[in-house]
C-alpha cells in the first residue's frame, strides 16, 4: 500500500508514525530507491513527487511551483505505466482535482478504480473529480473499501484469468455471443478487434463482479442490459492526454506543420483529421500546433481539425472542451494561458478561437465512410487494438483519404507494415509516414468501408463444386441421384412472403422471370397463369394454419398450351433457421378432373366435354380467389378507416396546435415591439451616457489634475493623462493592482498603505508630495461613493502646486531675510544728536 498525500513541503510529516497506530502492518517514509514488500504501507515525504518502477519507489525533486504540483497524478500514472491491469488506485477525501489523470491512465491500462463517495468526505473535490470521469468502479465510504478490494484481487489476481478465456476453446461460444450482446446493444462490432485486449477488459469486469467463467458472466450481460454499457465503456478507455509523447509532437511541429502552411494558396484549407480521438486532447494538440504555426507566419488559412470516435460520451466531453486544472501538468504556461479560459471551480476550458477550429463527430472508422482531401491523419493508438485484418483494410483506406503528399501520425508501437509501397517512412522512430503518389491507386479502394454485403444463397463458381464432389460416387449415391432427378416433382423452398430460397428440378414449365430489375425473385411473382391466384391463396393459408395444403387439378399455361398440375404446400421447420420456411411442390398430371375420375363407367367424354369441366373448375376457383380479395379489401378499408380516424384526431391536435402557435407569435410579436421601444430607449441613454462619458474625460483631461480610480481590491479602474507623470501607468495598466506600478515620487512609498487605511476609515487624507522632476503635488486620497452611498473604491488625485510651494519658499526666505535685517538693525549701536 502506498499512500500519496498533500503534505507542506517546509513542515516534518507525523504521518507514519499516526497511521502505524492503526494498523499491525509496517509503516515507511519512502526513501529513493526503497523496494516495496507485501503487507506494507509506504508513505510520501514531504517536498517530494514519487514514481514507481519495476517495483521500486523513486523519490523525484517537483518540477512544478508550489501550488501547482500533482503528486497524486504523478505516481497513479507511473503506477499505471509500470503495472499495467494490476494498478489498483484510491482517491480518498481531499480538495482540487488532483488524480483525475491518474484516474484515466490506470483505467487506460485495464486497472482498477475506488474512489470515497462524497457524502462521507470532508473534503469531496478530489473524489467528484475522479467520479466525474465516469471511470470509477467502485464509490464507497471507507468502511467498505477493504471488503470490495480484498474481493476484487482475489478474483483478479488470485487465480490464472488468463486460462479463463484465451486457453480455453470451449468458453469461443461464450465470447462470440458476447460479441453479439455488445452488437446489438450498442451498434459495434469488437470481434475483429484482438482478442488478448478484449479479454483483459473481460476480465477485470468479471473480476469487479467476482465471476470466475465467461460463460457465467455472458448470462449476467445478457440479465443486466446497463453490464453491456459498462463493458462497452471498459472497451473504449483510451491513455490519452495533451501533448502525449511530447517528442513525437516535436516532430510534428517542426518537421510536418510548416510543410503544411508552405506554397499553400491563401484560401486553401488545411485539413487534419484525428482517428479515435477519445476526449479530445489529442485533437486539440494538433490545433495548437496549427494555431501556433499561422501566428508565427502571420497568415490566416481556413483550417479545419476533423476528430472522430466512436465514444459518444467521450465525443460530448471533446466538444465541451473543458478539462480539470491539473492539465496545466501537460501544458506551458504560455499555451495554457492562450488557449485556455479558467473557469473557477470547473477547470480550464477551450478557448473559442481555438474550439473553433475542430469539428467532433461520432464515427466508426471500420465501418462509416472516411474524410477526405486530408493533409494530415493521426491515427495513435488505435491500430494495436485491431487485428490484421482490419490493419489490412484502414491503412488503404487512409492513404485514399489523404492529400497526394499528406502525412500519417501513428502510435509508439504501430507502423504501416507491408504497405510501404504507399508510403514513406519519414521518421521511424516517431512512426511519421508520408504517402507515396505512386503505386496501388487508392481511389480504387472507396468501397473498403462500405457494410459488407450478405452472402446467403450465393452459389459457388462450378469449378468449386467440382472440388467438393468426390471423384467416385458409390451406387447407392448415383442410384439416389438419378432417383431424385427423374421421380422427385419441382419444388421450391419460399419463405412466408413467397421469396424465393432454392429451386429443386424442371421448374420453368410453371414459373418465368417477373419483369423490372433484378432483385429478391419472389415465387408469387414468378408463377404462370393459371398458378398465381391458387399459389398465393395455398401459401397464406399454409402460413395462418401450419399444415399441409393441396390444390390438385390446376390449369397452368404453359408455353402456348396448358398442363394440369397438382399444388401441395408442406411447412417446413428447420432447427437452425429463425424463421419457418414453406416447400411448394409442382406435379404435373394428365387432364384428369375429379369427376371423371369418380364417374362410372360408360361412354368415353369427348374433349369438349373435358374442357368445359376444366373451366367450370378454374371457375370456381376464381370465385374463391375473388372471395378471398373481398374479405382482404374489406378488412384493409376498417384499417384505412381506423387509420383515418387518428389522422383527422391528429390533424385537430395540429390545427390547435397551430392557433397556439399563432397566438404565441402575436404575443411574441407584441414582446417584440416592446423590446424594439426598450432598444430604442438604451439606445439613446447609450448615446447619452457616451456624451457624458467624453465630456467628463475632457473634463478630467483638460483640469490638469493626475486622477487614479481604483476598486476595492485596489485594482486600477481608469485614470487621467496627468497623472503619468507622478506614476508610470500606461493603458494596458488598467486591472493591475496599484502595488505594481511605480511612481516617481520622492521619499513617499505609501500609497497603497494609505488607500488600504482610507477604505478601511473612510477619512480621507491629504499630503504633500514631491516628484524626481522637482514638481510638488497635493495629494489626496478620499472614498468613492455611488449615487447609493455605497463605497465601491478610491479617487487618488494630485493637484500641482509647484507655484505655491514656489511662492511660500520664497516669502519664507523673505521672511528670514527681514527677520536678519531687522535684528542686524537692532543690534547695530545709534548715534543720538
Amino acid at each position: 500500500f502506498v499512500l500519496v498525500q498533500h503534505l507542506a513541503p517546509d513542515h516534518k510529516s507525523m504521518l507514519t508514525e499516526l497511521i502505524q497506530r492503526y494498523t499491525r502492518m509496517q509503516v515507511f517514509e519512502v526513501a529513493d530507491g526503497m523496494r516495496v514488500q507485501p503487507n506494507c504501507a509506504y508513505i510520501i515525504p514531504p517536498n517530494h513527487d514519487m514514481a514507481f518502477l519495476n517495483g521500486i519507489l523513486h523519490l523525484l525533486e517537483p518540477a512544478a511551483p508550489r501550488g501547482q504540483r500533482l503528486p497524486i497524478d504523478f505516481f497513479f500514472r507511473s503506477l499505471a505505466q509500470d503495472q499495467h491491469e494490476r494498478a489498483i488506485g484510491i482517491v480518498l477525501s481531499g480538495t482540487g482535482s488532483d488524480g483525475t489523470l491518474g484516474v484515466r491512465a490506470i483505467k487506460g491500462e485495464g486497472g482498477m478504480v475506488m474512489a470515497q463517495n462524497p457524502e462521507s468526505t470532508e473534503y469531496n473535490g478530489m473524489p467528484c473529480s475522479a467520479l466525474a470521469t465516469g471511470l470509477v468502479d467502485y464509490a464507497l465510504p471507507p468502511a467498505e473499501m477493504p471488503t470490495q478490494l480484498i474481493a476484487y484481487a482475489t478474483h483478479a489476481f488470485g487465480k490464472l484469468p488468463r486460462s479463463i478465456l484465451v486457453s480455453e476453446p470451449t468458453d469461443e461460444p461464450a465470447l462470440n455471443k458476447l460479441f453479439v450482446l455488445l452488437r446489438d446493444q450498442v451498434g459495434h462490432d469488437f470481434s475483429q478487434y484482438k482478442h488478448s485486449s478484449i479479454n483483459r477488459r473481460i476480465e477485470r469486469r468479471m473480476a469487479i463482479h467476482q465471476i470466475d467463467t465467461l460463460p457465467r458472466y455472458v448470462k449476467y450481460l445478457q440479465q443486466t442490459p446497463t453490464e453491456v454499457e459498462a463493458l462497452f465503456r471498459d472497451l473504449l478507455i483510451g491513455v490519452t492526454r495533451f501533448f502525449r509523447d511530447p517528442e513525437a509532437f516535436q516532430v510534428l511541429e517542426t518537421q510536418v506543420i510548416p510543410q503544411l502552411f508552405a506554397n499553400r494558396p491563401a484560401q486553401s484549407a488545411i485539413r487534419v483529421w484525428s482517428v479515435g480521438c477519445s476526449t479530445g486532447e489529442e485533437a486539440y494538440s494538433l490545433a495548437i500546433l496549427l494555431a501556433e504555426q499561422q501566428e508565427v507566419l502571420k497568415q490566416r488559412f481556413p483550417v479545419q481539425v476533423f476528430a472522430t470516435d466512436i465514444d459518444r460520451l467521450a465525443i460530448a466531453t471533446a466538444r465541451a472542451g473543458l478539462y480539470p486544472t491539473n492539465i496545466a501538468a501537460d501544458l506551458t504556461p504560455e499555451r495554457l494561458a492562450r488557449f485556455f479560459v479558467a473557469e473557477p471551480g470547473n477547470g480550464y476550458r477551450v478557448h473559442k478561437s481555438l474550439r473553433d477550429l475542430l469539428i467532433f463527430s461520432e464515427q466508426n472508422v471500420i465501418r462509416d465512410p472516411p474524410f477526405s482531401k486530408i493533409d494530415l491523419i493521426s491515427c495513435r493508438n488505435l491500430l494495436i487494438y485491431l487485428n490484421g485484418d482490419l490493419q489490412q483494410k484502414l491503412l488503404p483506406l487512409f492513404h485514399y483519404a489523404l492529400n497526394p503528399g499528406g502525412y500519417l501520425f501513428l502510435g509508439m508501437a504501430e507502423t504501416v507494415g507491408e504497405f510501404t509501397d504507399r508510403f514513406t517512412t519519414r521518421d521511424r522512430k516517431q512512426r511519421l509516414y508520408q504517402r507515396k503518389d505512386e503505386g496501388a491507386d487508392a481511389r480504387r479502394i472507396g468501397h473498403l468501408w462500405l457494410p459488407p454485403r450478405m452472402t446467403w444463397g450465393v452459389r459457388p463458381p462450378p469449378s468449386a463444386l467440382q472440388k467438393t464432389i468426390p471423384s467416385r460416387l458409390s451406387l447407392r449415391e448415383l442410384t439416389e441421384q438419378a432417383l431424385l432427378q427423374q421421380v422427385v416433382p419441382a419444388a421450391a423452398l419460399v419463405n412466408e412472403a413467397g421469396d424465393l430460397l432454392y429451386l429443386h428440378g424442371r421448374t420453368g414449365r410453371y414459373l418465368e422471370p417477373a419483369p423490372g430489375e433484378v432483385g429478391v425473385s419472389n415465387l408469387l411473382k414468378m408463377a404462370r397463369d393459371g398458378l398465381r391466384q391458387e399459389l398465393t391463396l395455398a401459401l397464406r393459408c399454409v402460413v395462418e394454419t401450419r399444415k399441409i395444403v393441396r390444390c390438385p387439378g390446376l390449369r397452368v399455361k404453359t408455353n402456348g398450351d396448358f398442363a394440369t398440375v397438382h399444388l401441395t404446400l408442406w411447412p417446413v421447420e428447420p432447427a437452425d433457421a429463425a424463421t419457418p420456411l414453406y416447400l411448394v411442390i409442382l406435379e404435373e398430371t394428365t387432364p384428369m378432373t375429379p369427376e371423371l375420375a369418380t364417374a362410372p363407367p360408360g361412354p368415353v367424354p369427348t374433349d369438349a366435354e373435358v374442357r368445359i369441366t376444366a373451366l367450370r373448375q378454374e371457375l370456381r376457383a376464381k370465385d374463391e380467389y375473388l372471395q378471398a380479395t373481398h374479405e382482404e379489401l374489406a378488412t384493409a378499408n376498417e384499417e384505412l378507416s381506423s387509420a383515418n380516424e387518428e389522422m383527422q384526431s391528429i390533424n385537430e391536435e395540429l390545427q390547435s396546435t397551430n392557433e397556439e402557435l399563432e397566438t404565441s407569435r402575436e404575443e411574441l410579436q407584441s414582446v417584440n415591439e416592446e423590446l424594439s421601444t426598450v432598444n430604442a430607449e438604451l439606445q439613446t441613454k447609450v448615446v447619452s451616457l457616451s456624451q457624458a462619458n467624453n465630456d467628463l474625460s475632457n473634463l478630467l483631461a483638460g483640469t490638469g489634475i493626475g486622477t487614479v480610480f481604483v476598486d476595492l481590491q485596489l485594482r486600477i479602474l481608469r485614470f487621467t493623462p496627468a497623472v503619468t507623470r507622478m506614476l508610470n501607468l500606461i493603458l494596458s495598466d488598467v486591472g493591475r493592482p496599484v502595488a505594481h506600478v511605480v511612481s516617481n515620487l520622492v521619499g513617499y512609498d505609501q500609497l497603497v498603505a494609505d488607500t488600504q487605511a482610507v477604505l478601511d476609515s473612510l477619512i480621507p487624507q491629504e499630503r504633500e508630495v514631491q516628484s524626481t522632476a522637482g514638481a510638488w503635488y497635493t495629494l489626496r486620497i478620499q472614498p468613492y461613493r455611488t449615487l447609493d452611498n455605497m463605497i465601491e473604491g478610491a479617487v487618488i488625485t494630485f493637484v500641482d502646486i509647484t507655484e505655491t510651494v514656489q511662492t511660500r519658499e520664497a516669502l519664507r526666505k523673505a521672511n528670514d531675510l527681514l527677520k536678519q535685517s531687522a535684528t542686524s538693525n537692532h543690534d547695530r549701536p545709534h548715534s543720538v544728536d
